[in-house]
């Protein structure tokens, strides 16, 4: 018996990005792992000068980059067709002559220069910057930095003369420098939180490209099978090597020809607050600092040691979870990329719960750490680390309230995407029944879609 129309579950809205674009980039990559790690076989079969050793450096990792970016920008150019999209900004079929657009250009690169310059400023300023892992991506973005500020030109040069606005953040902030022309306030503030995202996340996710890498291709598979240990620490450093690298290429390729370009960077102050504190060098959770949950705790291996059952399932799990973070980050395809708005995802993890990163995350942060033993027996000890990392759970759901307060006040889509999940999410719709459970009907602390008039009138603070 089919169901009557009263009863049909209304369709899931559409995802702006195709679950094909992570995947073929997830190939490449896999694709490129699986060479390095073969390189000494390589060079043995082909009679290739070099070393005979697996290519676990810095090069491989960024290299790694192209190998996974490419096929995903080729699907959603060749396949999907996301330069067509109205949400690009550009009308294809009526550039205009160039010298028409070039007073233009000219002041957007003033206006993109500049911001670069105040990126690299707050490097220099940041001691943190030039020491330990961040050293190689200060030692990158300045190799890149010449190539970076030259191929400006051409790419504004080109792309003003089929943008629709061309005056776009940039040429207002680069108006707002040579004091010309009238310019937005509203405007430069939306660059300026775009690239200090762009800024902050990019040297961050540099920094920590080689060390994944090079652990995934170096790994030593042989018995694995017989050590469940091993074995669920190799899967995850994997699904975290995915994870980076496909993140690393979404925060690279803000463009507009992909329909990838950031419309908005979160406004809320509190939005920033709750994510800066889980990067360094503001997090909270690293060792001895205010949310650190791991005292005098030792991790699940310890606890389950001589028994093997319970040593695979568990470990079992934890791969499990960090498969859906990868796979959360995968369905973004060239989209990834904290604290901004850059399309709406409906597609993949997403279509089970709006967070499914920050639930599968904090979900393997209590498989692993088991913060409620101690290995000081102290009854105080376990229970002030359960306290703290149910602390830093309560962070992420903080965090992913403030996103979802920036997303709902900028597109009806995603206000749509957010009631259906509502209704109909295997996960979301269970998890706000305990909500309601807990709060009472009522509602009270949860958090409830803003008019699309009201988005700038929110609660918190804007961030400007």
């Amino acid at each position: 018996m089919t169901k009557s129309p009263a009863h049909a579950v209304s369709p899931r809205p559409a995802s702006d990005v195709s679950v094909w674009v992570g995947l073929v980039g997830l190939a490449g990559l896999l694709a490129w792992v699986a060479v390095c790690r073969a390189w000494p076989q390589i060079v043995d079969a082909l009679g290739l000068p070099g070393p005979h050793a697996r290519l676990a450096g810095s090069s491989a990792a960024v290299l790694a980059l192209l190998f996974s970016g490419t096929p995903m920008v080729a699907w959603s150019l060749l396949v999907d067709k996301v330069h067509r999209r109205p949400s690009t900004g550009i009308d294809w079929m009526a550039p205009r002559p160039l010298r028409s657009v070039l007073d233009i250009s000219i002041t957007k690169l003033a206006g993109l220069w500049a911001t670069w310059a105040l990126i690299a400023f707050v490097y220099c300023l940041g001691r943190w910057y030039w020491r330990g892992q961040y050293l190689f991506a200060m030692d990158l973005l300045e190799q890149a930095a010449p190539f970076l500020f030259l191929g400006a030109i051409p790419y504004v040069l080109w792309l003003d003369r089929v943008l629709v606005s061309p005056r776009d953040g940039a040429w207002h902030f680069g108006a707002m420098l040579i004091g010309r022309e009238a310019y937005d306030v509203d405007q430069v503030w939306h660059h300026l939180r775009a690239w200090t995202v762009k800024g902050f996340f990019c040297a961050f996710m540099i920094s920590i490209l080689p060390g994944g890498f090079a652990a995934v291709v170096e790994a030593d598979w042989t018995g694995l099978w017989a050590d469940p240990v091993r074995w669920s620490n190799t899967a995850i450093e994997a699904m975290f090597m995915i994870d980076v690298q496909i993140a690393m290429v979404g925060y690279l390729l803000t463009m507009k020809p992909l329909d990838a370009h950031i419309r908005t960077a979160n406004p809320y102050l509190a939005g920033w607050v709750a994510a800066l504190m889980c990067y360094p060098p503001f997090v909270l959770m690293g060792g001895g600092g205010v949310l650190d949950y791991h005292q005098n705790t030792a991790e699940w291996a310890y606890w389950f040691d001589g028994h093997p059952a319970l040593l695979w399932a568990w470990g079992l799990a934890q791969v499990v979870l960090t498969a859906i973070y990868a796979w959360a980050t995968i369905a973004f395809g060239l989209r990834f990329s904290n604290l901004t708005y850059r399309g709406v995802l409906t597609n993949g993890p997403y279509a089970f719960t709006r967070h499914p990163a920050y639930l599968s995350k904090n979900l393997f942060w209590w498989l692993v750490t088991m913060p409620f033993l101690a290995t000081t027996h102290s009854k105080v000890d376990a229970v002030r680390n359960t306290v703290t990392l149910a602390l830093v759970s309560a962070v992420y759901f903080w965090r992913a309230k403030t996103e979802e307060k920036h997303l709902l006040g900028e597109d009806a889509k995603y206000r749509g995407y957010h009631a259906w999940m509502a209704q109909h999410g295997l996960i979301t719709r269970r998890l706000g029944r305990l909500l309601r459970m807990v709060f009472g009907r009522s509602g009270a602390g949860i958090h409830r879609p803003p008019t699309p008039s009201s988005k700038k009138d929110g609660e918190d603070k804007a961030l400007i």
